[in-house]
């Protein structure tokens, strides 16, 4: 955990005397400049390493944040659909559920812990003298650890590749756009200004472009269709063991073909020790690590980030710790890249610090683009006198509706295949096409903001050499630029308003606006899924402007209702406790269940 927090970034092999042999301390800064290209050509090899690792490491950044999306508090949950209990079941696996993420006391504890266990590390590989058996040990323990890190980054990098090879919509070169329909095996588009269905027979196959009209035989067909609903479908996950754990949960088969192949992955690696391999699951632990670490809020992260950063400092220039534990020990705490001559490695923890701060700044402009998206209708308050028992009107108030929120996720297949070039930053084929393509401006500064410190890093790697401490470049470099552009754009207020903790995720919300429009006070808001509403609390009636009252029935008389129907199905109710009682439960239960097919059998 210390070393995976540790950030660590050195080239081995380096020597002072090849470094700059070619820049000769006499020349001059013009013949120093038309001296570069052949500086550059002669370690070209060292050039090349440290292009991978600004690429990776802005690779995981990037698609850990984008698999990090979730449903933001300016929106709402989507509407149920009507289209069967599959469809209700993915529905409900799209709900959004919080993070719960670091808190401001981590800025103090993380590095604390950090440094006991790396000073501890260290210390047990000076007394074991050979590291090999501590070595054995780590990847033993890191081999199980990253299971689920493994099997979720190759179920989604499959989930990737199913959805280019079978999207669900995609446009011809005259611009018609065709829908591909598993559940009817075929293919349809609408006519301008229609929505009527018009399903094209020549489109037999489940293929988008010019495959979708290969003449294949209606046997090898099926199978295809086949393939694709296996490959898109969930399943049911039912797991019961009496008294122990009683779980049900939603899969795919790429999901368990995933964790298949990270098993195997993790097998070949314990047997090889492969630097490859161990590069492979560094990168899924910082893939899944940025989408489950949450800053929570920008004031958490910041804080989190420069505790970090002043231990960082220390571990690596003041003392031998950081760089004798993360030389010493070859297990997948660190990517190492190899070249023919030198390597340089860097620790995940140069990734996943500052990813996880990127990625809270990729949701931060989520939930701007549907907080803009809000609506502020106007509602009168009425509050009940308790002495007469009388409405006293009171000033028009403004309830917030929320926009519904689209599921971004899982839309590259479909804007490949349904967006032209020129509008790939701007698709409209489908309302999560458009709901992906949201603006991305803090996103966008933050990894900014981390390419040109990682480029930084490198640049004094390569003055000094001297491992660096690359938070003390990563930590400035991204966190001021989101601050700065916060403050650009006058959202300011927004960006130290915004958390992840559930605070803001409220329904029913009442505010006071200035003549501007502008929300200067939230008078009453509540949270969801909360079973009592405040205003009924404080048995207060909301009237819509238009005309439609909202009545909020009293605390009184929510009791007495219950109480009129308990005593009317007390004894149904008696009954069904009785079949209850007598209800068998299974010991032990594992299943996996395929929704049902809206296919006929002999089709």
């Amino acid at each position: 955990m210390a070393t995976n927090d540790s950030i660590i970034l050195t080239a081995s092999e380096i020597s002072a005397t090849n470094m700059t042999e070619t820049l000769v301390a006499n020349l001059t800064i013009t013949e120093k400049l038309a001296s570069l290209p052949a500086y550059v050509w002669d370690n070209r090899d060292l050039f090349i390493l440290e292009s991978q690792i600004i690429f990776t490491s802005l690779a995981l950044i990037y698609l850990g944040s984008h698999a990090a999306l979730r449903r933001p508090p300016s929106a709402n949950p989507p509407k149920r659909s009507k289209m069967g209990h599959a469809q209700r079941d993915r529905d409900e696996d799209r709900d959004d559920q919080y993070v719960h993420g670091l808190m401001p006391s981590d800025a103090i504890l993380l590095p604390i812990l950090a440094g006991i266990v790396l000073v501890g590390l260290y210390y047990l590989i000076k007394w074991l003298e050979d590291p090999h058996l501590l070595n054995k040990i780590l990847r033993v323990y890191f081999s199980f650890m990253s299971l689920a890190s493994m099997g979720k980054l190759f179920a989604d990098l499959l989930h990737f590749l199913t959805g280019f090879i079978f999207p669900t919509v995609w446009r011809t070169r005259n611009g018609k756009l065709y829908r591909i329909d598993s559940s009817k095996r075929g293919q349809w588009s609408t006519q301008h200004g229609s929505l009527h269905q018009v399903w094209d027979d020549k489109k037999t196959t489940p293929f988008p472009g010019w495959w979708s009209e290969l003449k294949l035989s209606d046997a090898t067909n099926t199978l295809l269709w086949g393939i694709r609903q296996l490959l898109v479908e969930q399943w049911t996950v039912r797991l019961s063991i009496h008294g122990i754990v009683n779980e049900t949960f939603k899969v795919k088969f790429n999901d368990i073909l995933g964790i298949v192949l990270g098993v195997g992955v993790n097998l070949i690696y314990y047997v090889t020790q492969s630097t490859f391999l161990s590069n492979v699951m560094g990168y899924a632990f910082s893939y899944t690590s940025i989408i489950i670490m949450s800053p929570t809020a920008f004031p958490t992260g910041t804080a989190v980030l420069f505790g970090l950063f002043f231990y960082d400092i220390y571990m690596v220039f003041y003392t031998p710790y950081m760089v004798t534990v993360a030389t010493s020990l070859d297990v997948p705490i660190k990517l190492v890249f190899e070249g023919p001559t030198k390597s340089s490695m860097l620790g995940l923890g140069d990734i996943v610090l500052p990813g996880i701060f990127v990625a809270l700044c990729l949701r931060f402009d989520q939930y701007m683009y549907y907080h803009r998206q809000r609506k502020l209708l106007p509602v009168e308050l009425k509050v009940k006198d308790e002495s007469s028992g009388q409405l006293i009107k009171t000033q028009t108030r403004h309830m917030v509706i929320k926009p519904d929120y689209v599921d971004p996720q899982g839309q590259w297949g479909d804007r490949f295949w349904s967006t032209k070039l020129s509008k790939i930053l701007s698709p409209d084929a489908t309302l999560a096409l458009r709901a992906s393509a949201f603006p991305k401006t803090y996103f966008h500064a933050a990894m900014v903001g981390y390419f040109l410190a990682i480029v930084t890093t490198l640049v004094m790697l390569l003055v000094y050499h001297h491992a660096q401490p690359a938070l003390l470049y990563l930590v400035p470099g991204v966190v001021f630029t989101v601050w700065i552009t916060g403050m650009l754009r006058g959202e300011l207020r927004d960006m130290w308003n915004y958390t992840e903790d559930g605070s803001l995720d409220t329904a029913d919300t009442i505010v006071e606006v200035d003549g501007d429009g502008n929300v200067i006070n939230t008078i009453s808001g509540d949270k969801r899924d909360n079973g009592v509403d405040d205003k009924a609390k404080e048995g207060q009636t909301t009237e819509v402007k238009e005309g439609t009252t909202s009545n909020v029935s009293s605390t009184e008389q929510k009791t007495s209702v219950s109480g009129e129907a308990g005593e009317k199905i007390d004894g149904p109710k008696r009954k069904r406790k009785a079949s209850k009682k007598e209800k068998s439960y299974p010991v032990f239960l594992f299943s996996i269940e395929a929704p049902a097919s809206d296919i006929d059998g002999d089709s």
